[in-house]
């Protein structure tokens, strides 16, 4: 039987980009220092572009920020951040909506400074969260002996075997997920954690190990030297 329109479920990408990158040692915003002759975030939302199935991308910016009036791009750019990175993903799930995006359709949230996402990846997740009930993400599983600490020395070693690193793309529905955020409350630090209040299981999907984020000073000169790798 044809397949009416209503029926079409999009996928969408929202990336929040409104960060300051204190812990980054930068003297800006960490996702517009350049990293193998480029600006970060562009490595981001190039790896989504290159994804046929994303029907559009939204980039969440501070408001007064004029990176992108600067240096245009084909995404969707809202200045409509909010103080943590829970409302400002917020904020664009509603600017998604008012521009036309349904309840049903799927959203994945991605961190602006996750620069070595790619397209495969991307793909992964969708083809095997699109089908699910709840949703999913990335993650990495643990490789290390985990400890937690108190003043500085080692309290416990915790079981690694169950543990798993939250990356992203974290993939939901987009009513799910304001539903989720909003009864979470703005602390919260990821979209799975948000859907995890609401009693729901996300789905883990295998990440790798390069889709880590840039946070300390020395990852800048990790991801530029996976970023010139690839490129060879």
């Amino acid at each position: 039987m044809p397949t009416s329109e209503s029926n079409i479920v999009r996928f969408y990408a929202l990336v929040p980009c409104a960060g300051t990158g204190s812990r980054a040692g930068t003297h800006g915003p960490k996702q517009y220092e350049r990293i193998a002759g480029h600006p970060l975030v562009w490595h981001t939302l190039a790896a989504f572009a290159a994804v046929k199935r994303i029907a559009r991308a939204l980039v969440v910016v501070a408001p007064g920020d004029g990176f992108f009036e600067r240096h245009p791009t084909s995404a969707l750019v809202v200045q409509c951040g909010g103080p943590t990175r829970a409302k400002s993903v917020s904020n664009g799930l509603y600017e998604l909506r008012r521009t036309g995006a349904t309840e049903r359709d799927w959203v994945l949230v991605h961190d602006a400074a996750r620069c070595l996402i790619s397209p495969q990846l991307i793909d992964k997740l969708i083809d095997a969260v699109g089908q699910d009930e709840v949703g999913g993400l990335l993650a990495y599983k643990v490789p290390d002996t985990l400890k937690r600490e108190e003043g500085g020395r080692v309290a416990e070693t915790l079981p690694r075997e169950h543990a798993w690193l939250a990356q992203t793309p974290q993939m939901f529905r987009i009513g799910m997920l304001m539903q989720a955020l909003e009864k979470a409350g703005p602390e919260v630090t990821d979209e799975a954690a948000a859907i995890e209040s609401l009693g729901h299981k996300p789905l883990l999907v295998p990440g790798g190990a390069q889709n880590f984020k840039v946070t300390y000073p020395d990852d800048f000169l990790l991801a530029e030297a996976v970023l010139k790798g690839r490129h060879r």
